[in-house]
């Protein structure tokens, strides 16, 4: 019996491959995140600009600075939340995309090896060359499967090649149609 990593694996499945979006995908809340960190201690030095005579406190100051910190650790938290429980599975019977959008809602796609058609990659662009990440399309006998952001997606890709290739998934010969 294989050891179970996940809650949905079966009783018989080994687990081959797991990987991540890179991190760049939480740049948007780190940005956020940085913004809300900062607009207190700039509200804090414009009442002292402006009203020199009766300027904050000190605590005042650090008041609005610890409220700054926990907005921006509670906004990272979110966007860590969606990231890091975001997951793609390999095993030796299928490849399962589970993504977490938020605290509240939770998608999974479950493909068999033996869909998998191809798998490509794209690196695009100055931003993805230079920090490594890129875009996986996995095609199927019934559509796409295009995930954004992958890290290292060129070694991902290889991975998953070859892991289809070990189990007997050579994808040059597509099955006969009745």
């Amino acid at each position: 019996m294989a050891k179970k990593y996940f809650s949905d694996q079966f009783d018989d499945e080994e687990m081959l491959l797991l990987f991540r979006k890179h991190p760049i995908v939480m740049r948007r809340e780190i940005v956020i995140a940085s913004i809300a960190m900062l607009l207190p201690v700039l509200f804090t030095g414009g009442l002292t600009f402006f009203r020199p005579e009766n300027p904050p406190s000190i605590p005042f100051f650090f008041g609005s600075l610890a409220f700054g910190v926990l907005l921006a650790t509670l906004i990272m938290f979110y966007a860590w939340m969606g990231w890091h429980f975001s997951v793609y599975i390999v095993t030796n019977q299928r490849f399962i995309q589970s993504l977490q959008k938020g605290l509240w809602k939770h998608s999974v796609v479950d493909i068999g090896l033996d869909k998998i058609q191809t798998i490509s990659y794209e690196i695009n662009g100055l931003q993805e060359t230079l920090l490594g990440f890129g875009t996986i399309v996995i095609q199927t006998y019934v559509g796409e499967l295009v995930i954004h952001d992958v890290h290292k997606p060129s070694h991902i890709q290889k991975r998953m090649s070859h892991i289809l290739r070990e189990l007997g998934f050579n994808n040059t010969n597509p099955p006969m149609l009745d």
